[in-house]
């Protein structure tokens, strides 16, 4: 920040908070204001540029207070050596959720939620004020605006357990979106030829991201509740895997999500054999009936790489996420993302944190989980009534899709097709299967805009159902 009142304030604030115990309250803004001699609008930009230091949390209606500073301690990153191996050298067609339909038809394959659920106004006044800033004209650094990275590494580290030190500012990077931050860490931690161990079904992207960077896969089952962590552990051992990607956390495509059980026991086998635990925490702010709990908040040794995105939050137009990773794995994935597109713009970082710091972020959070709730209560509903042959295999507790069992022996390719030419639109789901397919399934989003068409794209199902069934 410039040495203008407001940087001038933060850092009499900084003073003040430093000798201040934690939980203090800061005085009012008009306190601030007579103090200070300044206006209220310094105020709230230095108020405002603290939040994003991690050094004050604002809460609405109540008042700004000091937070808490976590104690630091040295993290033993040796057995990274062997688990990542020697130093490297110098450095099939659209997917269902990326092709376009006709403007008319009912959107349940998509991946993102209607713009009504996003912040509009936050977006809209971020990315104005960044425009006016520095960010519009000034290169960034590599591994992303500093007061970022800082926001990343303290929401990954929030639900910290106690005796873990929780990740720190140099441990984030931002990235744009995690299409192209899957594939760097696949490239870098397993590498070409390498073993990936990794849910089935799972993320198409992340199968799209291992055969463009040569990982051979060594899929393992997962449902609702995560896979057996026995499973996972034979796999480890016998593949000589580096890492495991998965989602333990409203998984695409199945909404299911992992005991607090499994996620120990599968963190233990990591461990056991030294290896990753890529965790995509893609749909961290899309909880609808429980709070997400990231498995790298139990981690302080770098074995678990975590992802984390604001797309599907904030807006499609801002492609920022993160990447926290520590010690050399953390280097050489900064390396390869900076070898792949230099750095992200910095309009669209210093916008992303702009919104996620207003007062307003979190009734914005609290908005859309209402939101997704009434959509994915709407869709099932119609589900039930109107394509009763169809099985919801998971009622997700949050995330934005239904996963959806056909009748044994239903082509879901067929289905699909018959249902496009009726206009809805619907994804097989065989697409999210590494291996071949347990089963005959469709992926159906409840986010979209289409909210008001769910009883009408039922109806369609489930007479398309029953057509394929008399026809075989």
């Amino acid at each position: 920040m410039n040495q203008d009142s407001a940087g001038r304030l933060v850092e009499r604030l900084r003073s003040w908070v430093a000798d201040a115990p934690p939980g203090t309250r800061l005085p009012s803004s008009r306190a601030l204001v007579a103090q200070h001699g300044v206006s209220p609008v310094t105020v709230h930009k230095a108020v405002q540029h603290l939040v994003a230091q991690g050094l004050v949390e604002s809460r609405p209606g109540v008042g700004t207070f000091t937070l808490t500073a976590p104690v630091p301690r040295t993290a033993d990153l040796a057995w990274q050596t062997a688990a990542l191996g020697a130093r490297p050298a110098l450095l099939p067609g659209l997917a269902s959720p990326q092709r376009s339909g006709r403007p008319d038809a009912v959107e349940l394959r998509g991946g993102y939620p209607d713009p009504a659920l996003l912040p509009e106004r936050l977006v809209r006044a971020a990315l104005a004020r960044a425009s006016r800033g520095d960010a519009a004209v000034q290169r960034m650094p590599p591994a992303g605006l500093p007061e970022l990275r800082a926001w990343f590494a303290r929401e990954a580290g929030r639900h910290a357990r106690p005796g873990v030190t929780p990740p720190g500012e140099r441990d984030a990077l931002v990235v744009a979106g995690l299409q192209g931050a899957l594939g760097s860490v696949f490239r870098t931690l397993v590498g070409s030829g390498g073993a990936l161990v990794i849910e089935s079904p799972t993320y198409w992207g992340a199968l799209l991201a291992a055969a463009q960077t040569g990982v051979r896969l060594v899929p393992v089952p997962s449902g609702p509740d995560g896979p057996d962590p026995d499973v996972v552990d034979h796999a480890l051992a016998t593949s000589g895997a580096r890492a495991f990607y998965a989602q333990p956390t409203f998984a695409n495509p199945t909404g299911g999500r992992w005991s607090e059980e499994t996620g120990r026991a599968v963190l233990a086998a990591v461990r056991r054999h030294g290896c990753f635990l890529v965790e995509d925490d893609w749909a961290h702010d899309l909880a609808i009936d429980v709070d997400p709990r990231p498995l790298v908040g139990h981690d302080d040794d770098g074995h678990v790489v975590y992802l984390r995105t604001l797309t599907k939050s904030v807006s499609p137009a801002l492609r920022v996420g993160a990447i926290v990773a520590r010690g050399p794995a953390r280097d050489r994935i900064l390396a390869d993302r900076a070898a792949q597109t230099m750095y992200v713009s910095g309009v669209l970082q210093a916008a992303a944190l702009d919104v996620v710091t207003q007062p307003g972020w979190a009734r914005h959070l609290r908005t859309l989980r209402a939101g997704l709730r009434v959509r994915r209560d709407e869709l099932l509903e119609a589900l039930t009534t109107h394509a009763p042959e169809v099985e919801v295999a998971h009622r997700p507790v949050g995330g934005i899709h239904l996963w959806l069992r056909l009748p044994d022996g239903t082509d879901p390719a067929e289905v699909v097709r018959r249902c496009e030419q009726q206009d809805v639109l619907l994804a097989a789901g065989d697409e999210w299967f590494p291996a071949e397919p347990t089963g005959p399934y469709l992926r159906a989003g409840f986010a979209g805009a289409d909210r008001d068409r769910f009883a009408e794209a039922a109806q369609v199902l489930g007479a398309v159902v029953r057509e394929v069934a008399t026809a075989r």
